[in-house]
C-alpha cells in the first residue's frame, strides 16, 4: 500500500524518543503523538506531557493537536486547550496538556503511549478591515443556543 499517496507537503520533524509522529492507517487525518513522560493523572487533574517532537511546517500551514477519541471515550482523557495550535514559525517541542475528566479513577500514561493526534493543514490568512457596520445575515448576532433546537427534543 502506498502511504505517500495524497501527501502534499513535507514536514521536517526533530524528535527525541523512539517514535516520531506517524499515521496509523492510510487515509488517517491525524498522525499519532506519543508521550515521552510517565504520568499519573488523578481524577480531575491535568498535566502537560512531552511528545519529544518538534516540527518545521511550511509557511501557509498549521498543525492542530487534538484528543484521541479512544482515550476520551474509554477513560475520559482529553486535551484542555483543544485544539492546540502549532504555528508554522514554532520550533519548540509539542507538549500536550491532558485532563482526566473521570471523577473516580486515576489514569496512567507511560512513555510511548499514544496521547494525541496532530492534524496538518493549509491555513488562510485574513485581511481585517475596520468598518462601521457589518453586512446582515440570517443568523445576525445570535450566539449560544440561538437556533432554538435541542437534541433532547425541546428548545434551547
Amino acid at each position: 500500500m502506498d502511504y505517500r499517496r495524497g501527501v502534499t507537503e513535507t514536514v521536517e520533524v526533530l524528535f527525541r524518543g523512539d517514535i516520531p509522529p506517524a499515521y496509523a492507517h492510510p487515509g488517517d487525518a491525524g498522525a499519532d503523538l506519543v508521550s515521552t513522560d510517565d504520568v499519573v493523572l488523578a481524577p480531575g487533574e491535568r498535566a502537560t506531557v512531552g511528545t519529544g517532537a518538534a516540527i518545521a511546517l511550511p509557511d501557509g500551514y498549521v498543525a492542530f493537536v487534538v484528543p484521541r477519541s479512544g482515550l476520551a471515550a474509554k477513560h475520559g482523557i482529553t486535551i484542555v486547550n483543544s485544539p492546540g495550535t502549532v504555528d508554522a514559525g514554532y520550533r519548540g517541542e509539542i507538549r500536550v496538556t491532558l485532563l482526566n475528566t473521570d471523577a473516580r479513577e486515576s489514569y496512567t500514561i507511560g512513555a510511548g503511549d499514544r496521547i494525541a493526534q496532530l492534524i496538518v493543514m493549509p491555513v488562510s490568512r485574513a485581511r481585517f478591515i475596520p468598518v462601521e457596520r457589518l453586512p446582515g445575515s440570517d443568523r445576525g448576532e445570535g450566539g449560544f443556543g440561538s437556533t432554538g433546537y435541542s437534541t433532547r427534543g425541546g428548545t434551547s
